[in-house]
């Protein structure tokens, strides 16, 4: 899936990479049994650029904290910066998208790319930018079709394109390729590079798969589970940092051995594996 033209250039006036800042961040949600803590005290700097992915047991407050830096969602406690100034309701400093492409079945993928758009875009200008986007994630050629008649992994690079067409200072990803085969996510991780390498924009991306993080990232954030962060540590367990450029081979040993470093964080044993066993060093 590679791409046929990169951008020699952003669009005159597209945002630059934002950098974020976390600090003592914390959500309690009320249930019936009374408040639940999802997050708690989480501290975190993102440098402008950079990509880092969150990972954790599930119902650790990963996709919290990816809303909360969207402004869709507010923290009870501590505050979230966006290039120095505070997150204040729905944010367009940033753009999301979703495990789910979500697509409007009714139009093209050209349209769909376009409801990305900021506000005011003038004509000719957004579909210039449409236009590069399509071209960027390699579908110029599928323009003029809709939803149903392309395959998941195209369909999600529309929406990967239509996060973009917002020119975010942040792209927050939840699970971005969880949806798709074993191939065509590996396909879409290197896209993913290919367009960091060509817009580069802050990234914050959750996932369930060990090896995606890091495949991807520069850092990797591991969050506790909520006992611990209950006990007073945090909801940050541990950051890890990936060496090497980008893109890396998913063959290295050091990335072998970090990988068994996260699983074991994460309650997963990576060792005194019997033959039949599942292969846990993909994903949790």
């Amino acid at each position: 899936m590679a791409l046929t033209s990169p951008l020699a250039s952003r669009t005159p006036g597209t945002a630059g990479a934002h950098p974020v800042a976390l600090r003592g961040v914390g959500r309690t949600f009320p249930t019936a049994a009374g408040p639940r803590v999802v997050l708690h005290d989480v501290d975190l700097e993102l440098t402008a650029g950079e990509i880092v992915a969150i990972i954790g047991p599930s119902g650790c407050g990963k996709s919290t904290l990816l809303r909360q830096v969207a402004g869709l969602d507010v923290p009870d406690a501590g505050e979230i910066l966006l290039d120095g100034s505070p997150v204040a309701g729905v944010d367009t400093r940033t753009a999301v998208a979703f495990q789910e492409p979500r697509l409007l079945p009714w139009r093209t993928l050209s349209q769909n790319v376009a409801l990305g758009l900021p506000r005011g875009t003038e004509r000719a200008a957004g579909a210039r930018r449409v236009a590069e986007l399509l071209d960027l994630v390699g579908l110029s050629s599928s323009a003029g079709l809709r939803p149903r008649q392309v395959s998941g992994g195209m369909a999600q690079r529309a929406s990967l394109a239509r996060a973009l067409a917002r020119n975010p200072g942040v792209l927050l990803l939840d699970e971005p390729f969880g949806a798709l085969d074993a191939l065509t996510r590996l396909k879409m991780q290197d896209l993913l590079l290919e367009i960091h390498a060509a817009e580069p924009t802050t990234v914050l991306l959750v996932t369930h798969d060990v090896e995606e993080a890091l495949y991807l990232a520069d850092r990797v954030v591991l969050l506790t589970t909520l006992a611990a962060a209950e006990a007073g540590t945090g909801s940050v367990r541990s950051v890890i940092t990936v060496p090497g450029e980008r893109p890396r081979d998913r063959a290295d040993h050091v990335l072998a051995e970090l990988r068994a470093e996260l699983l074991e964080g994460l309650g997963v044993p990576t060792h005194h594996r019997t033959p039949g066993d599942p292969d846990l060093h993909h994903s949790i």
